[in-house]
């Protein structure tokens, strides 16, 4: 709360070389209908962008008082949540993404949720909406609570208790009982400060009232390397907290690594059915999951969906693989793997 009685709330955006992007994203941020009393902060942690989005924030912020840049030497999102949490005065803390849209009581839905869950963390669905025939196929995918294994993140209409939610809204003092966000991890280090939080007794909450839309990867190599890369760090979180948040995460490695072995004892003299039989069961559950979700009124998807969800899966079991070899070996995630896929 200020010195005029009004009080805050912080809307913190990690970013980088976003200059196509970040003015519309700005402008729907103050756009944000508040609850009356409340008055919003934006802060923009770049990290080092050099497309003339550092040029667009100063240009902005220049121009209105509640924009701040942040700088961000760190570079990645965990390191720009930090700085941008150190600078933020709110009680009340919302995370945004530049490359999602948000409904005009986002935030104040945000609020509304956690005074009425008294939960440590709320956020809304995670609902993505695609434009070009493969976008619209890897939101289709996306969104299916099959392909992702039951997560109750792409339940739209859900209203409770969960493990993880999009994004997220805190109040001040969850920071302060709970830390920030892990540096270590250029990924999944919402993933991990939410299980921080269970770990610690308190609760994440998902309301369905709290509506954005996502804008997923445009083709299949960019999913790829979107879910590679979520697979690698998921190793990461498991050895720091020795569990997964759930385990469904678990599933991708499994195949892949099933797949692998099965294949190298064929190599040694096995039969060579084991693992045609596994890369068979699998062909199998992904063709099942593809007319699932193309009966969801995406039919005209349905032959680009088998190789979206593929893609997902196999990216992310073959990054957790790689994750977990790392983990085992020294410790140290790779280089390759900080740089942000977008």
């Amino acid at each position: 709360m200020n010195g005029q009685g009004v009080r805050i709330v912080s809307v913190i955006v990690p970013c980088r070389n976003e200059r196509l992007h970040i003015a519309a994203f700005c402008a729907s941020a103050r756009a944000q209908q508040l609850p009356p009393g409340w008055a919003l902060e934006l802060l923009i942690a770049d990290g080092d962008s050099d497309d003339g989005t550092r040029g667009e924030l100063q240009r902005m912020a220049a121009a209105d008082a509640r924009i701040r840049q942040i700088d961000n030497p760190g570079r990645i999102v965990s390191c720009g949540l930090n700085r941008a949490l150190a600078a933020a005065q709110g009680e009340v803390i919302v995370r945004m993404d530049v490359h999602t849209r948000y409904a005009p009581d986002y935030v104040a839905q945000c609020i509304a949720a956690l005074e009425r869950s008294g939960a440590a963390v709320v956020g809304g669905p995670w609902r993505a909406e695609g434009r070009a025939p493969w976008q619209r196929a890897i939101a289709a995918a996306f969104q299916s609570r099959w392909v992702a294994g039951g997560a109750r993140s792409r339940q739209l209409d859900y209203e409770g208790e969960a493990d993880t939610v999009y994004l997220g809204a805190w109040r001040r003092d969850t920071f302060e009982r709970f830390g920030g966000f892990d540096e270590q991890l250029v990924r999944n280090q919402d993933d991990e400060h939410n299980l921080r939080i269970t770990r610690g007794g308190g609760r994440v909450w998902q309301s369905a009232r709290i509506r954005s839309l996502y804008e997923p990867r445009g083709s299949v190599k960019a999913l790829f390397r979107q879910w590679l890369q979520y697979g690698y760090w998921k190793p990461f979180v498991m050895r720091k907290h020795g569990q997964p948040a759930a385990l469904r995460q678990l599933v991708p490695g499994i195949f892949v690594g099933g797949q692998l072995l099965l294949t190298a004892l064929a190599l040694l003299g096995a039969p060579w059915a084991l693992p045609l039989a596994w890369l068979a069961a699998y062909a199998g559950a992904v063709g099942a999951l593809s007319l699932l979700v193309a009966a969801d009124g995406h039919w005209a998807l349905l032959p680009r969906l088998p190789v979206v969800i593929a893609a997902h899966h196999v990216g992310y079991g073959i990054g957790t693989l790689l994750g977990w070899w790392d983990v085992l070996r020294h410790g140290r995630g790779r280089e390759r793997f900080t740089k942000l896929t977008r």
